[in-house]
């Protein structure tokens, strides 16, 4: 039995989105009729982060969820999730994105993702920096991967009280979106989302331009597992 509202909570984050602007819910250690209550308001969208449990998911629940890779993605494990994953939202490497280009031709699919930024002042092991970001770009070979598209950039704010921090962190993303896009994907309408924004503060990603929000905890409450 769910003892959590979780269309209540999904209907308060969805009436805060302006047009324009989707909701990855991220249902990571959540269970299935967590999921399908979503799903049942119309929600489509699920983030996962870890390939096993997303496995599992995938063979039980509706076959129309688009399923995004949402946490740092190994290389090892792209063939098991190329079959079917809607999007990879965190790229973070020119290998990683060679391999998914690979898994991609092997399933005869093009694989859409986006690029990560490290913005944010925490210590992580993942993400470009923006200088990182327009040098893969620059070198090019991205160019020659016919099975994957990059749709444009995915980034975490520091986990801070500070509004004013955050804020700019996001803008210093939106800028180097526009920059990018202008330089590289002029002619790319698919090279188009700028991926910021989790429960604590997608209002205010929102507001600085970003277009898909990450929310989970809000939704789906504490994890059960």
């Amino acid at each position: 039995m769910m003892d959590y509202d979780v269309k209540g909570h999904l209907k308060q984050v969805l009436a805060d989105l302006p047009q324009g602007v989707r909701l990855v819910a991220i249902s990571k250690y959540h269970p299935n009729e967590y999921i399908e209550a979503a799903y049942q308001e119309g929600q489509r969208i699920f983030g996962e982060s870890h390939e096993q449990e997303l496995r599992q998911k995938v063979e039980s629940l509706p076959k129309d969820i688009q399923w995004h890779f949402i946490g740092h993605l190994q290389t090892n494990k792209v063939k098991y999730i190329a079959p079917y994953i809607t999007m990879i939202e965190a790229v973070d490497s020119l290998k990683l994105l060679r391999e998914i280009d690979k898994q991609g031709a092997k399933n005869e699919r093009v694989i859409d993702v986006l690029l990560e930024l490290h913005i944010a002042e925490e210590e992580t092991k993942y993400g470009l920096t923006p200088d990182a970001c327009r040098q893969l770009l620059a070198e090019g070979e991205w160019r020659s991967l016919s099975h994957v598209r990059i749709c444009g950039l995915m980034m975490m704010a520091s986990y801070v009280e500070d509004e004013s921090q955050i804020r700019s962190e996001f803008r210093i993303a939106r800028q180097l979106f526009d920059e990018l896009k202008t330089q590289y994907f002029a002619d790319e309408p698919s090279f188009c989302e700028r991926s910021w924004g989790m429960s604590h503060d997608y209002p205010i990603a929102v507001e600085e331009g970003s277009t898909m929000v990450r929310v989970g905890t809000t939704i789906f409450g504490p994890r059960v597992y």
